[in-house]
């Protein structure tokens, strides 16, 4: 277990094993370069301080520092050193620091008082995510475990506070991170019933309510799109419904997140090179369950539900037909043209289930298109919804945590691209704008509730390293909702 604290000591003293401190462009020196008596140094290796610049120095008889090493890391024009900036530079370093079992930084220094909660947070997320790594099924590994992370601040801070910021993203640092194990782990080994025993298994830990919804109660419950999907496999589905009570009788915020365990694309059949990842179509799921341990175990004075979806996408003897219709939780109705498009037929069942909850408000994850992946590329969260306060708000929490989310239209002229001659919807539209006719999809399970579907598709899953972490799951957008949770129930 690692233990994330704060410190006023100087950067000098303090007896880490690595000591990460920033170096600006604009001839400001970082906080804490100085103190280590390194400026010098970095000048005369011939470094301006531009981003992804390092130098290392050991220590050695007669220096200024403590600590075993010094990581000296460009960080850019001190001008634009903002928090989202911290996180990058700070990520990138850590993902070179997996000797050390101790690490401290001085980037947080950058920042003023006023931000001393949030500068903590995001350096102690930065070093624990950019340290992340999945070796569970290397035979060995090069890892060593993070003992200890100290963020240094100054003495003119409330203590309180940072201490605060330091728990905060010690707790959700640590929910990504397991979100990012469940995402990474091989389908084989985490189908739906082993994903809702993971779910169990963390609800008793942090103490949430959690149901999980077995096939025969799924069927008796009129959840066809969650059946239907998962008709075609061996593994059959479950529904896992959490409920977290931090404000007495007052109205829940309501969350899911799309589970596909895998996905073949069922008879609708993925080229094989497609179906490589598909372990990570649960990464809505995941990013559900992480939020909702992040919540329990930070106690905002708030109420929030989630009820997230889970099967397999398998084709088989059994598995449903292209042209077939399923009859939804609610009673609507929605002809299957194409059994790849899976994902919105299991959100609908737990749309409409969380609907009938009367929440405040729903948000949706779900790794759905690759649509929105052609929109907005692999980094950038694509919000759809039927409240733009609501889309906002969770732009605005994603800018807080270096999540990007952008607001796309839920265009109502295009709702005939999906009406059906059978039913009362079809699962598909036409070639273009395809996250835009799934996200109307999903709308017909919400109604007037005010609503947000969150396609992660781009940043969910990552074909190569970025500053927060290697290739594979991200964890997105798990910091966001947390910071949107916790600004509600301010």
């Amino acid at each position: 277990m690692t233990r994330f604290r704060t410190s006023t000591e100087s950067a000098r003293e303090v007896a880490a094993g690595l000591l990460i401190v920033p170096a600006f462009t604009d001839g400001e020196l970082g906080p804490g370069l100085k103190d280590v008596g390194l400026a010098d140094v970095y000048a005369a290796a011939r470094l301006s301080g531009k981003k992804g610049e390092d130098l290392l120095v050991t220590r050695r008889n007669g220096d200024r520092f403590a600590a075993v090493a010094v990581l000296v890391v460009g960080a850019g024009p001190k001008a634009d050193f903002d928090l989202t900036t911290m996180r990058r530079t700070l990520g990138r370093a850590a993902a070179s620091t997996r000797r050390f079992p101790t690490v401290a930084t001085t980037m947080a220094r950058a920042f003023g008082a006023r931000q001393a909660a949030d500068a903590v947070q995001a350096a102690v997320e930065a070093i624990d995510l950019g340290r992340y790594r999945f070796d569970r099924y290397k035979s060995s590994s090069d890892e060593t475990a993070l003992k200890e992370c100290t963020v240094l601040v100054p003495t003119r801070w409330d203590g309180k506070a940072a201490k605060a910021g330091a728990r905060a993203g010690a707790v959700v640092s640590e929910a990504v991170r397991w979100a990012r194990d469940l995402v990474n782990t091989p389908a084989g080994d985490l189908p739906p019933a082993e994903i809702a025993r993971e779910a169990q298994k963390m609800a008793k830990q942090v103490g949430l309510t959690c149901k999980v919804w077995s096939e025969h109660q799924l069927a008796q419950g009129g959840f066809g799109g969650i059946l239907g999907v998962g008709k075609g496999s061996v593994n059959p589905p479950r529904m896992i419904e959490l409920r977290y009570t931090g404000a007495g009788k007052h109205t829940p915020i309501a969350l899911t997140g799309k589970g596909i365990a895998f996905d073949s694309g069922g008879l609708s059949l993925k080229d094989p090179g497609g179906m490589e990842t598909m372990k990570c179509d649960m990464g809505g799921a995941a990013s559900i369950l992480a939020t909702m341990r992040s919540i329990a175990l930070l106690k905002p004075k708030i109420n929030v539900i989630a009820a997230i979806p889970c099967s397999e996408n398998m084709p088989s003897g059994s598995a449903q037909k292209p042209g077939d219709v399923i009859h939804h939780r609610g009673g609507t109705t929605s002809e299957v043209l194409n059994t790849d498009a899976e994902g919105r037929l299991v959100l609908a069942d737990a749309l409409a289930y969380l609907v009938e909850q009367e929440p405040s408000c729903v948000i949706d994850t779900a790794t759905l298109t690759g649509a929105c992946m052609v929109a907005l590329g692999t980094d950038i969260v694509g919000a759809f919804g039927n409240d733009d306060a609501l889309a906002q708000e969770l732009v605005a929490a994603g800018t807080e945590v270096g999540e990007p989310i952008w607001q796309m239209p839920l265009w109502s002229d295009y709702k005939s691209l999906i009406e059906s001659k059978v039913a009362d919807v079809k699962n598909i539209g036409k070639r273009y704008g395809g996250a835009i006719t799934a996200a109307l999809f999903l709308a017909e399970f919400v109604g007037d509730t005010p609503w947000v579907h969150l396609d992660i598709a781009g940043p969910a899953f990552l074909e190569s390293a970025n500053d927060l972490g290697p290739a594979g799951a991200t964890g997105v957008p798990v910091r966001a909702l947390v910071r949107f949770v916790l600004d509600r129930a301010d």
